[in-house]
Order: C-alpha cells, then sequence, then structure tokens
C-alpha cells in the first residue's frame, strides 16, 4: 500500500502530460470529467474542515496537479469538440442545462460565471494570499523572539521550542507557496476564457468549412459544446477557488475547531445582534409593496433562536459557578463540613497564585487558557536549574482582588502582584509610542513595556518589539517569586525526599552524612544557605561529600556552605561569566586587611565589628561600583578573601540584594577575570574604575 501512494502521483501526473498530446475517447474523457469535479469538491470540504491552514500543507501542490488535470481535460475535450462534434455525454449534457432553450441566455449566464471566477473570487484570493506571505515573513523574527522568550522562562522545553520554530517555518513555507499557487488559478481561469473562444470561434469556422452546416446551425451545435466544455471546466474550478480563499483566509477558531462549527457558533453567540436583525426583518414588511410572508418568517426565525441564546454575563455566571463547583468537588470529594475538608482548608498552601475573577480564562482550557500548564513547566525548570522540587502551586480565583490583577503568595503571605488586562498582550521594547495600550513596566526585569490589544499584536512584533501573552507574563514573574524565595520553600521533607534520591545511586554518601554527622535540619540550613544566593543544589553528591568531611572537623553553617561551594568549584561563578569574562568588584587591600581584623562570631554567624561610618560608606561605594557596571552592561560580582565572604554577604546583602558575593578561590574555571572597581572604604573617595 504504501509502495502504491508513493507512485501513484508521479504516475498521474505523467498521465495527465500524455493526455496533452494523445486523444482520449468520449466514454474515458466522460469518467476523468466526473473525477475532476468530485475531487474539486472534496478538495473544497477538507478546505473547509480543518482546524489551521498547516493541516492541509499539501493544498499547494494539490492545486498545481488539479489545475494542469483541468487544463489536460480542456485540451482533450476541444480536441474531440473541433473533430467530431461531440465530446461525450457530459459536456453535452451540460451545455443542454446550461443554453437550455435560448443560445443568448446560456451564453450570458456562462459569462457571468466566468467573471465570478476570475474578478471576484481568483483576484481576491491572490490578493489575501500575497499579503498573507508577506505578514507572514515579515512576523517571523517576532515569533522566533517570542519562542526563544518562553523557553528562556522555563515555560517550554527545548524539544516544545524546536517544534514551534519547526511550526513557524513550516507557516511561512506554506504562504509563501500559497501566493505562487493562485497565480496558477488566476491563469488558469485566463486560459478557460481563451480556451472557450477558440471552441467558439474554431468550431463555427469548421461547422461551415468542412461539415456543410449552416450558419444557425454551426452556431447552435458548437456554442452548446463550447458552453458544456468550459462550464464541466469552470465548475470545479470555481471549486477550488473558493477552496484557495478559504485556506489563506482561515483563522484557526476555539480548540482548532472547522470553520462550519467557528461560523455557526460565533453569529449565534449573543442575543442582541439576532434579536436586531429579527426586528429589522420584520420590519421590512411595513414598506408597501414588498411580500409580507418572507420577511416574516426569516425575521421571526431569528427572534425565536436568540431566546435560546443565553446572554454573555449569564454564560460567563454559570461557567463560573461549574468551574467554582467542580473545583470543590475535585479539591475534597466530600462534604465541605466535613471535619476533614475543614482540616485541609486549614492548612498554608506554601505557594499560590490568586486570580481575579476576569482572569479565569486562563486556566480554563475551553477559552483557551494554557496558565496550568505552563505552571507545570515552570516546576520543570526550577528543578533542573535548581535542584528542587517546587510545591504544587494552588492556583484559585479570588473575587476581592481589583479586576485583571493575580497576586502570588508564599505560605499564605502575598510576596507580589501584577496586571494582566484581559483581551491584551505585553509589548516589550523602546519604540512603542505608535502602538495604543496602556504603559507599564515589565514586572521581573523593569523593562519599559504597554499593554496593547490583542489584535494589535502582529503589529507590534513588526515594529521590532517582543511580545508575550498573559500567562508568560504570570509565569516568568512566578518563576522569579519562586528563584528569589527556592530557600523558604526548601522543607525538612523535601530535604529527606533529595537525600533519598541520592542515596539510591550513592548509598554510602547519604549514609556517611546523616545522621551520623550532620542532621536532616542542619543540611536543610546548608542547601538553603546555597539557594538563598541562587546557587543550584542539583549536584547533591558533591555538595553531601564535602559536607561529610567538613563536618567531622566542625558543624559551622558558614564552614559548612563554604564546603559545600568548594565542592561545586566553576559552578558557583557560572551564572556571572558573560563572552568567557567574568567582572568583578573588589576591596581595597588595607579596607580587606582592617574587615579580617575586626571579624568577629555571632548568633546568625561572623559579622565586621567596623564603625558604622565606615561600613556605610563601604556600601555607599559598592551601591555605586555597581549602578557604574550595569550602565556599562556588565553583571559583576563582588569578590573578597574566603574568610571575609560570608560576613561581607551579610553586610551587603540588605543594600545590594542583587549582588553576588563570591571569595578569591571561587574565580576558577576559565573565565578571564576583569575589575569592574575597588570599594576603598574612604569617605570622600569613589570607587576606582578598572578596564584591562
Amino acid at each position: 500500500m504504501k509502495r502504491l501512494t508513493q507512485l501513484g502521483v508521479p504516475v498521474g501526473i505523467v498521465m495527465i502530460v500524455v493526455m496533452l498530446v494523445v486523444p482520449l475517447p468520449a466514454v474515458l474523457l466522460d469518467l476523468l470529467i466526473a473525477a475532476n469535479i468530485v475531487g474539486a469538491l472534496l478538495v473544497l470540504l477538507t478546505a473547509m474542515f480543518v482546524g489551521r491552514p498547516l493541516e492541509f500543507a499539501s493544498f499547494p501542490a494539490i492545486l498545481l496537479v488539479m489545475t494542469l488535470f483541468r487544463l489536460a481535460l480542456n485540451v482533450s475535450a476541444t480536441r474531440l469538440v473541433l473533430i467530431d462534434g461531440y465530446a461525450g455525454k457530459v459536456i453535452e449534457t451540460f451545455g443542454h442545462f446550461v443554453v437550455g432553450g435560448s443560445l443568448i441566455v446560456g451564453l450570458i449566464i456562462f459569462a457571468i460565471l466566468l467573471i465570478i471566477q476570475f474578478v471576484v473570487i481568483t483576484n481576491g484570493a491572490g490578493r489575501v494570499a500575497e499579503v498573507g506571505a508577506r505578514f507572514t515573513l515579515d512576523a517571523m523574527p517576532g515569533k522566533q523572539m517570542a519562542i526563544d522568550a518562553d523557553l528562556n522562562s522555563g515555560l517550554i522545553d527545548e524539544d516544545e521550542a524546536r517544534r514551534r520554530r519547526a511550526e513557524v517555518h513550516a507557516e511561512a513555507d506554506f504562504y509563501g507557496a500559497m501566493d505562487g499557487a493562485s497565480k496558477f488559478v488566476k491563469g488558469d481561469a485566463i486560459a478557460a476564457i481563451i480556451i472557450t473562444l477558440v471552441n467558439l470561434v474554431g468550431g463555427f469556422a469548421i461547422g461551415m468549412a468542412q461539415r456543410g452546416m449552416s450558419a444557425g446551425e454551426s452556431v447552435t451545435t458548437y456554442s452548446l459544446l463550447s458552453v458544456g466544455d468550459g462550464l464541466v471546466s469552470q465548475v470545479p474550478a470555481l471549486l477550488l477557488s473558493v477552496a484557495t480563499g478559504l485556506i489563506v483566509t482561515r483563522s484557526a477558531g476555539s480548540n482548532d475547531s472547522d470553520m462550519g462549527t467557528d461560523i455557526i457558533s460565533q453569529l449565534t453567540a449573543r442575543q442582541a445582534p439576532l434579536r436586531v436583525a429579527g426586528f429589522a426583518g420584520m420590519a421590512l414588511c411595513l414598506i408597501p409593496g414588498l411580500p409580507k410572508i418572507p420577511f416574516l418568517l426569516t425575521g421571526g426565525a431569528l427572534l425565536l433562536l436568540s431566546t435560546r441564546v443565553q446572554s454573555p454575563e449569564a454564560a460567563a455566571k454559570a461557567n463560573s459557578l461549574a468551574a467554582a463547583g467542580s473545583a470543590l468537588a475535585l479539591e475534597t470529594g466530600r462534604n465541605p463540613d466535613h471535619p476533614e475538608s475543614l482540616v485541609e482548608d486549614m492548612q498554608v498552601d506554601p505557594l499560590g497564585l490568586e486570580l481575579s475573577a476576569d482572569m479565569v480564562d486562563l486556566v480554563d482550557p475551553q477559552s483557551g487558557g494554557d496558565l496550568l500548564e505552563r505552571i507545570k513547566g515552570l516546576r520543570r525548570k526550577v528543578a533542573t536549574e535548581l535542584g528542587i522540587v517546587v510545591p504544587l502551586v494552588r492556583t484559585r480565583d479570588d473575587v476581592s482582588l481589583p479586576s485583571r490583577t493575580y497576586v502570588v503568595k508564599l505560605f499564605d503571605i502575598e510576596v507580589a502582584r501584577g496586571e494582566a488586562p484581559p483581551g491584551t498582550v505585553l509589548a516589550i521594547g523602546d519604540f512603542l509610542g505608535s502602538l495604543p495600550g496602556e504603559a507599564t513596566q515589565e514586572p521581573v526585569f523593569g523593562l519599559d513595556a504597554k499593554w496593547i490589544p490583542a489584535e494589535m499584536r502582529h503589529q507590534a512584533e513588526l515594529s521590532g518589539a517582543t511580545v508575550v501573552d498573559r500567562s508568560a507574563v504570570i509565569t516568568t514573574h512566578l518563576l522569579e517569586v519562586v528563584t528569589a524565595h527556592a530557600a523558604r520553600l526548601l522543607g525538612r521533607e523535601d530535604v529527606r525526599l533529595l537525600a533519598d534520591v541520592v542515596k539510591r545511586s550513592h548509598p554510602n554518601v547519604v549514609d556517611e552524612l546523616t545522621p551520623a554527622l550532620l542532621s536532616l535540619g542542619e543540611v536543610q540550613r546548608v542547601l538553603q544557605s546555597l539557594l538563598d544566593e541562587r546557587i543550584s543544589v542539583r549536584d547533591l553528591v558533591r555538595i553531601f561529600e564535602a559536607l561529610s568531611l567538613r563536618a567531622q572537623a566542625s558543624k559551622d553553617l558558614d564552614g559548612l556552605v563554604d564546603a559545600a561551594r568548594g565542592a561545586l568549584g566553576a559552578g558557583v561563578v557560572a551564572p556571572y561569566v558573560a563572552d568567557g569574562t567574568v567582572h568583578v568588584i573588589s576591596l581595597d587591600p588595607v579596607l580587606e586587611q582592617k574587615m579580617l581584623e575586626s571579624l568577629r562570631a555571632g548568633d546568625q554567624g561572623a559579622v565586621i565589628a567596623l564603625d558604622p561610618s565606615v561600613l556605610q560608606t563601604v556600601l555607599t561605594q559598592v551601591a555605586q561600583s555597581l549602578v557604574d557596571a550595569e550602565n556599562r552592561n556588565l553583571r559583576p560580582v563582588l569578590v573578597c578573601a574566603p574568610q571575609l565572604r560570608a560576613a561581607v554577604r551579610r553586610l551587603v546583602r540588605p543594600a545590594v540584594e542583587r549582588l553576588p558575593v563570591l571569595s578569591y578561590r571561587e574565580l576558577t574555571g576559565n573565565a578571564q577575570v576583569r575589575s569592574a572597581g575597588v570599594v576603598s572604604g574612604r569617605a570622600g573617595t569613589h570607587a576606582m574604575e578598572v578596564v584591562g
């Protein structure tokens, strides 16, 4: 069967070429004409029932083959008409049906069909295909950037990104091919007109000169055959032209449903248009001279249909109640007043996302909402990057929230809030002034952005902006919150789970560490300290080995954390390396020596006991150095002696939390180290910048 499908189309094309030069008997021509009409009808129906144009990606090739087949049939029919004066029963019957008793009326009807085919449908489809191809190609860079943004934020994995990129390229190829294929449709319409004229003029001349017919008899005979031949060609040509128009104007509806479902559901989705149209139809009965019954029937039918359509408010309320009831049934599975249900309601969720009532569509798959799926992707991304399992995100609606607002909660305490207006997308870029919408800032990086209407997405992408949908904005914001508070989300049970996973492959490592040397609580504090500085704990084997060695000498938390950081090696500095270079802000040797001498043990670890005014000067200079480096598009780190690292981190964190603190020992690997500034700690001086 596979071999047959591989050879079927090539053999068919060869046979079409043969038809152009080899005469066909009238019986075989009838069969091929019937196949042509039915095949064109099949193509039209397929175009109507696909959800997206790419589901019928072979349409341009089919259009070319069908056009070539139809032209071959025209040539064969013309040969029979001019030689035998007979081209089979199909052409004769179509000619009699259209011409009927009046040759002039038949020719006029045939001319109208040609005008509809050539002027209206073919030209329109060709123009739409040309514009669609141009805009699809122009939008490719923006779509690629959106895919990269989703990949970088963890909303999709590499396989999904690869699939989306392939789909973008396939879409561009498809519309480019449709632009060319529409030219075949237009050329075919012109060829049909010329062939029909040739049949009329040539048949009239042959009938009088070779067959001895009178002028009237020759005109009647050959006009009937010419119109019949043109009609059997124009019917499938018209079907294919309509299919071309449907394909290039197709936009996917909800759930990629077929065109018929989209049209009916959208025309009957609202009461007001149906009622206004119904009353308008019945009001036309008041015009004198117009027949009453047709308008009464059509207007009454629309009014009756409007009574069966829910208003948007009622439909939204019903959907909300149904969703709430379903969620309650899924969450509890029992009476809400049952003690176990009350206990469950009392529990505090580690991580929660609350949406205002007008944003519930983001979690409703029936409305195209994919927020829950994106959150699943976020949990996978955090697991692969930070090495922890993020708790399930409890997503719910909150009617007390202002419209278009979402809130991220950590242990039932709000830690972040943002807005995502319904019907909009977020355009991020520098040149957004020409776009309508509400100016704002991207919630994670603080970039200039604007909420624009969703239908303006394509125009924004053409202007060079990066366009992100609402679900992506919320998920990216949620990812930043999770990363910033990963230490708080790592519970004791999570540590036990991670230890059990390591024990399956390295049982000796775990058995040696806990509970013999460190308790789970002490291991948890070390891992939390690493996560607090955004260091991945995926490599638990090396971390546990380093903790085992360090714990034999001391269980001091700072020492345990430094041992774990040392075991991770270049993995600590790797996130801050750009183009093979790490930019550092260092401490003046004199200042560093003073800090070492003033180092004191505290309840929460070592602290620097210098004069407060000196410490304030140090913090000011560190902050200024960071700003100067960031203004040069650098992402620096603060480096100091290993003995000072933990204490310096505690010192600078309240003032400049985003500045990582590393020790000299951690600047390992092949990265080149360049100075971005030196902090002296002396009042009245500025941090010295050294570039080299």
